[in-house]
């Protein structure tokens, strides 16, 4: 069986020849991590939806510029990323709605086996409270927690979506993961 990875290059090359179908399927693999990603962001369910919209077509366009013997998510969540940032730019007024808010109406949990149903109250709580103190967080840090606890990417593609060092990406976890542990122990963070 081919890796997935390989069976993305093969749709890049197809859909970089003119091959609707490729592009078409490129879309249905990419765009609910992409959604993911622009909602955990964004914080807004309309802002994801337009931030994916965009983030596909500028995928879609830029696919010439693509290696497409690298992964395609990293490259596709720089595109996310930033279009979710144009985006905030342009707004000068947000809704006040908050990541808890979407969490009550079903926006989707980190990657992972659901538990038991004994267990999901406790979860859920959990994840509120998870939820409520990354809405505390700077942006920065948000970011970083979100695109390696919750898309699981690795330190290099994190590195590549945010377009800086590894080292940095390390350092920039470490305090993020701090910052958090200590918004959720209820002590201040220094």
């Amino acid at each position: 069986m081919e890796e997935p990875q390989a069976l993305d290059a093969d749709l890049v090359s197809q859909a970089r020849a003119g091959d609707g179908d490729a592009r078409n399927e490129l879309v249905r693999r990419y765009r609910t991590p992409a959604f993911r990603f622009a909602l955990q962001l964004t914080g807004h369910r309309e802002d994801a939806l337009d931030v994916t919209q965009d983030s596909m077509l500028r995928f879609l366009d830029t696919l010439d510029l693509f290696d497409g013997d690298r992964p395609i998510q990293p490259w596709l969540f720089r595109i996310v990323r930033n279009k979710a940032y144009d985006l905030g730019r342009r707004q000068k007024v947000r809704r006040a709605e908050s990541l808890e808010d979407l969490l009550e109406r079903g926006m989707p949990p980190p990657v992972q086996a659901m538990p038991h149903p004994v267990e999901r109250l406790e979860l859920n709580e959990l994840r509120r409270e998870v939820w409520k103190a990354l809405n505390m967080l700077n942006e920065t840090q948000r970011e970083i927690l979100v695109l390696r606890e919750y898309q699981d990417l690795s330190y290099g593609e994190i590195s590549e979506v945010l377009g800086v060092p590894t080292g940095t990406v390390m350092s920039r976890l470490h305090r993020a993961r701090h910052a958090l542990r200590d918004l959720l122990s209820g002590e201040e963070s220094n």
